[in-house]
């Protein structure tokens, strides 16, 4: 019987020990993809700064073309980051 106890045991351990390698290389994965979508973002949001710095120089029609294709990036680059973070939780 103790011979049992101590083979389940090993068996569990076994089991534990594979379960956490392979959370490890998942998580070690997730954060190289997370990595890569944050890269991605990086130019976009040099984008976006630009067109707000440059709002307000333009004519009144040129101003809202502006306004209106910062607002679209902002909230592609709002949304792009939300999920990133939560992801990261």
């Amino acid at each position: 019987m103790r011979m049992d106890l101590k083979d389940d045991l090993k068996k569990l351990g076994d089991k534990v020990r594979q379960y956490r390698d392979e959370v490890r290389v998942q998580l070690h994965l997730a954060r190289e993809e997370l990595k890569d979508e944050w890269e991605d973002l990086e130019p976009k949001w040099q984008q976006f700064r630009h067109k707000l710095d440059g709002i307000g120089q333009e004519t009144d029609e040129a101003r809202q073309n502006a306004v209106d294709a910062a607002r679209k990036l902002g909230e592609e680059l709002k949304n792009s980051y939300s999920r990133l973070r939560d992801r990261l939780k």
